[in-house]
């Protein structure tokens, strides 16, 4: 069965069984490896994409569950045009391995359209399930707080 997605404003036909998880779909069929695999079990939010604006695990979710347009970290800002929130990576220096700081991202950008001020408890209780081996959650909450700033031309 072919599966019609929309990914980062691009359609691709996807030909799997309708049970292959979102995630191998990206990473494997399409080559966006910017969304990474973690635990497989939706437990650490490396997988984290946006479908419909809404933060989900791609490791979790059916590609013939898929209900809107998905956007990836590569579809969220470009070279050139960073987004604030990955702008804000960079100037505080968040990422040391890297490896979650997709999925942690793409939360905190779901986390910011639905809170444009967020507090520390609003960003603790949003990033919760985004883990960071490296432990670099101050810088993270620092992070977005710098976004939510630029976002809001302050």
């Amino acid at each position: 069965m072919t599966i019609p997605l929309t990914i980062n404003g691009t359609t691709h036909q996807i030909d799997l069984p309708e049970e292959v998880p979102l995630l191998w779909v990206l990473r494997d069929e399409l080559g966006m490896t910017g969304t990474k695999f973690g635990c497989g079990v939706a437990s650490c939010g490396a997988c984290t994409v946006h479908i419909g604006g809404e933060a989900v695990r791609a490791c979790q979710i059916a590609v013939a569950d898929v209900w809107d347009e998905v956007t990836t970290i590569e579809g969220l800002g470009q070279p050139g045009n960073l987004h604030a929130l990955q702008a804000a990576w960079v100037e505080h220096q968040v990422a040391q391995c890297g490896y979650c700081q997709s999925g942690q991202i793409m939360q905190a950008a779901d986390l910011l359209s639905r809170t444009p001020n967020p507090t520390d408890q609003d960003i603790d209780d949003a990033m919760s399930g985004n883990l960071c081996r490296c432990g670099t959650y101050d810088r993270i909450r620092a992070a977005i707080k710098t976004a939510a700033a630029t976002i809001q031309g302050a």
